[in-house]
């Protein structure tokens, strides 16, 4: 039995505990054997010497990054508590500056943050083709968008292509009012949105009135030959074999292109069959090319996500193999 006493003066101790103690809770959850004690600007912890020792080292993280960046959501402490390997625990360190992918407005920093995303951003430095699967929320799209962006900012391509498959997910597209552009705009919004993260307003303005960024449908993509680009083929689990094979065929000299999507959120027509399943299938062996599998470990939107994400993942696969 030993004990330890953590300090938090440098910390407002609401904000690191959470509205009523909510990120406390979340660790005495994490560690249920430990006696864990809160007063003032102290944190008190009592138990097995491993467990107090594991508990004070991922403590001391959400203690640094706090520091850095002021907040710390209940879905980031509960990934920093979640790492229980050398290489998770030393991701959550961000001690090199060059970790960061983009600068965007305002000076926020735009860096990959969880173990997947970096090995997503380590597959994208090593190989020309990337694929990188996975449920919502786990920074898929964002992640490649900040790659692509800083690739553009390091003068490495020229342009960046960002495309989808305009697929409509359970709601009819003709009842969409307004033009092509408008019915098709909210396909693509994730990748503005994205964008707008990254760039400042006018410089994006300027960036996609000369084409050097350019958001379009997949279908915009037959008989081009894309040179000196960096593309970004998302939600390719709405594209059909054929499509997937001409998307893949456009990538021309000096350019590199990431795949992403999401295997268990389909939304083709049943007589059509996703081919993205079989593209990785095919070219998982092929040098150049790299797949990286996100999960529920890699979700940073609201810690909820992860729970839903882990109950349709259960349900997805019963249903496969009934």
């Amino acid at each position: 039995m030993t004990e330890t006493i953590i300090n938090l003066d440098t910390l407002n101790p609401i904000e690191f505990f959470g509205v009523n103690n909510r990120k406390l809770d979340i660790l005495r959850k994490k560690f249920p054997l430990l006696k864990i004690l809160s007063r003032g600007t102290q944190l008190k912890l009592s138990g097995a010497p491993e467990q107090v020792e594991s508990a004070k080292e991922k403590i001391d993280l959400a203690i640094q990054h706090m520091e850095r960046n002021g907040d710390m959501s209940e879905n980031y402490f509960e990934q920093i508590l979640g790492g229980d390997d050398a290489e998770t625990i030393d991701n959550f360190v961000d001690k090199n500056p060059n970790d960061i992918l983009v600068f965007g407005p305002n000076g926020k920093t735009v860096r990959a943050r969880t173990v997947n995303q970096k090995r997503m951003v380590h597959a994208c430095d090593t190989n020309d083709i990337v694929f990188a699967v996975g449920p919502a929320g786990t920074g898929k799209t964002y992640t490649a968008v900040a790659i692509a962006v800083r690739a553009l900012k390091n003068k490495l391509v020229k342009k960046i292509i960002l495309t989808r498959p305009a697929v409509e997910a359970g709601e009819s597209l003709g009842f969409l009012p307004g033009d092509l552009k408008e019915k098709i705009d909210p396909y693509l919004r994730p990748l503005y949105d994205a964008l707008d993260d990254m760039i400042p307003a006018d410089k994006l303005g300027y960036y996609m009135s000369t084409r050097t960024i350019e958001i379009a449908p997949l279908a915009y993509m037959r008989g081009r030959t894309l040179d000196n680009a960096f593309i970004i083929l998302d939600e390719a689990q709405n594209a059909n074999d054929l499509q997937l094979k001409m998307f893949l065929t456009r990538i021309g000299a000096n350019a590199k292109a990431i795949i992403t999507g999401d295997p268990t959120q389909v939304d083709l027509p049943k007589n059509q069959r996703s081919g993205l399943d079989k593209a990785m299938r095919i070219l998982q062996n092929i040098h150049g090319i790299a797949q990286i599998q996100l999960d529920e470990e890699d979700v940073v939107r609201h810690r909820l996500v992860k729970a839903i994400i882990k109950a349709y993942d259960k349900e997805y696969h019963k249903e496969i193999n009934s």
